[in-house]
């Protein structure tokens, strides 16, 4: 939650030590992410990921307080990041498709994130992995909006009446997650940003 103004001076730490602090919490999240790439959730230890910032693992602790909570900061901070490239709850169904056009681009820039998401959505179809509840709300969440922007475009005009607008949602996710595997198994020779390009301008049956 954003924090709110008052009236009254700031007490206890100066404003350097609060920078440092916000500065070595994003160089956990890096370094959690890296380890949780590496190895999955369940390999990858709170030791490893302090080793990684040169501090003990009682000083990470002091960040966020077990696993669980290092990898839901992980997750929200992945979410922050999505949000901003992708305007799913938007009015222009065009730049929301678009915009999951750009947040495949920039997928292709950040394999450790793509590697920390496959293998997480994997590990996480067990009911009793920390972030299962996550990621079966995430895709329920995704697919509604999803589904509400193809609507749109039945609205518009610009596809036809009839168009399996539910369908549409599942295929352009499991398109995405495919596209993210087939991209960490062979880079080369996979372009995420064009091929979804070219899936949702077949869909739409024009140039996206």
């Amino acid at each position: 939650m954003t924090s709110v103004k008052t009236g009254n001076k700031p007490q206890g730490k100066p404003r350097g030590a609060y920078a440092k602090t916000g500065m070595k919490r994003v160089a956990i999240l890096d370094a959690a992410l890296a380890v949780f790439a590496n190895g999955g959730y369940r390999a990858g230890s709170l030791r490893e990921v302090a080793a990684q910032v040169g501090m003990s693992e009682a000083g990470l602790l002091h960040h966020f307080p077990n696993k669980s909570a290092l990898l839901a900061a992980v997750l929200s901070h992945r979410d922050d990041l999505s949000a901003t490239l992708v305007p799913m709850d938007g009015d222009d169904p065009i730049e929301t498709l678009r915009g999951l056009v750009a947040l495949a681009r920039y997928n292709a820039s950040v394999p450790g994130v793509v590697a920390l998401y496959c293998t997480l959505s994997a590990e996480a179809t067990s009911p009793d992995h920390p972030a299962h509840d996550y990621f079966v709300e995430r895709y329920e969440g995704t697919r509604a909006r999803l589904e509400r922007t193809f609507g749109l475009l039945v609205s518009a005009g610009r596809v036809r009446a009839g168009f399996p607008t539910t369908s549409a949602a599942f295929m352009t996710l499991a398109l995405m997650d495919g596209l993210q595997v087939q991209w960490l198994l062979a880079p080369e020779s996979v372009d995420m940003a064009d091929e979804l390009h070219a899936f949702l301008s077949g869909l739409l049956g024009t140039e996206l």
